[in-house]
């Protein structure tokens, strides 16, 4: 007993442990609480608890004695029949018209365990069905925060295009000046606004795919809530193993999988006791004709008495019953065994990604500085005559491109956290 409370303590401070390692913001967190009472799938899972639980006290029933009532009538032509000697009467051993009501009761007094075995069963569907909501939270919630990150790239990207369309504006002015001095040509006026439209068109498909998130996190919370403004998911950098064992414990398809092998484990449960004996009770009061020596009068009758039931022969359709079961259990947990194979693949995955994007954005920073100083050095040169149009355009280019790949890696980097968490079964929400 001790042993086992020591067990019990140790999984929850590591629970605790691993749900600290995560770190979320709050607006993140209520629009994902929000999610859940809006989203049509998670109701419809809800439901299925109750139809689980349903199936649960009906199957209990299953113990519970029945009682029926019902009347008849016969009628029977010709019927036995006699004259005794010395008698001109015809006696009848059975009315031609019959009459009969009863109430009968049932009860099961024995089963060998079939309705203990059916409410067990009954019992993991319905542990099956609570998983199942948690897991549809688990990628909802994956699903909601991926689309608020989704979100803050895209409105870091606009950003990003702003400040370069400002930069090409102000380049045009100089461009129209230098123009109209006669220090420019035509063609490099007609070059820039070229480049600006090219930009303009990029900023129009962000604020489309921006435009689509929003539709996409109003279908999943039923809001239209502002993002953040920054990739701000936190999440403690932990070994392989220790990801892996996280996932075991906390993620639910691990649970969902583990439920799969308890249901099989139940149907052999069932298919053994197929060829169990039964004991039932009956008994029933009533009314009826027929009794010797007055066949017409109706009289009060009753019956109680005890069945047994005795399997002798089923062909061999139990055994085989059992062996089915048998592999299907098997067959779980060899689908068990490849999601942790797959899991271990898909951790060491994400892990890999966050290192690398790491690395990546460390040496786009650098990136970022050089080509900003070029850019500077190509606008001083630009405005005083001695560098072309060319060069400055080429330097903002460079500009651009490294500051949007240093959005790009951070954006990585925050959707690998994402899903080493989901991979881990972190409930950051």
């Amino acid at each position: 007993m001790k042993k086992i409370f020591l067990s019990a303590v140790s999984f929850v401070i590591f629970v605790l442990q691993i749900q600290a390692q995560v770190q979320v913001n709050k607006d993140l967190k209520n629009l994902i609480n929000h999610s859940f009472g809006y989203f049509p799938k998670l109701k419809e899972a809800a439901n299925s608890v109750i139809t689980a639980e349903d199936k649960i006290a009906l199957t209990q029933t299953a113990s519970n004695p029945t009682i029926g009532a019902q009347a008849g009538y016969l009628y029977m032509a010709p019927v036995s029949k006699v004259t005794f000697p010395g008698s001109t009467e015809t006696f009848k051993f059975v009315p031609n018209h019959n009459y009969t009501t009863s109430v009968n009761a049932n009860y099961v007094l024995a089963d060998f365990g079939r309705i203990k075995a059916n409410v067990e069963r009954a019992k993991v569907d319905l542990e099956f069905a609570k998983d199942n909501i948690e897991l549809i939270k688990s990628q909802l919630a994956n699903q909601v925060a991926t689309i608020y990150y989704n979100m803050v790239y895209l409105q870091k990207a606009i950003s990003i295009q702003d400040s370069v369309l400002n930069f090409l504006t102000e380049n045009k002015k100089i461009v129209q000046s230098k123009l109209n001095d006669g220090e420019a040509l035509k063609i490099d006026l007609l070059n820039i606004q070229a480049n600006i439209d090219n930009e303009e068109n990029r900023k129009v498909d962000l604020k489309n795919s921006l435009q689509k998130q929003l539709n996409l996190l109003n279908y999943t919370t039923g809001t239209n809530a502002p993002a953040g403004n920054s990739f701000d998911f936190g999440i403690a950098t932990v070994n392989s193993q220790t990801a892996l064992d996280s996932s075991v414990i906390n993620n639910l398809d691990f649970k969902i999988a583990k439920d799969k092998i308890n249901q099989a484990n139940g149907d052999i449960n069932i298919a053994k006791l197929l060829d169990k004996p039964s004991i039932t009770m009956n008994g029933g009061v009533g009314f009826k004709n027929g009794y010797i020596p007055d066949i017409y009068n109706v009289q009060f009758n009753g019956l109680a008495g005890i069945t047994l039931n005795i399997p002798l022969y089923s062909g061999g359709r139990t055994k085989q019953q059992v062996k089915l079961q048998e592999h299907l259990v098997q067959q779980q947990q060899l689908a068990l065994e490849s999601l942790n194979a797959n899991y271990k693949k898909d951790i060491a995955q994400a892990m890999t990604d966050i290192q690398t994007n790491i690395e990546r954005i460390g040496n786009t920073q650098s990136q970022i500085d050089q080509a900003k100083y070029a850019q500077q050095l190509a606008a001083i040169r630009f405005k005083n005559g001695v560098g072309t149009n060319l060069e400055l355009t080429n330097a903002s280019t460079n500009v651009q491109r490294a500051e949007f790949s240093k959005l790009q890696y951070q954006y990585q980097l925050c959707i690998s956290k994402l899903e080493l968490a989901r991979l881990m079964g972190y409930q950051y929400w």
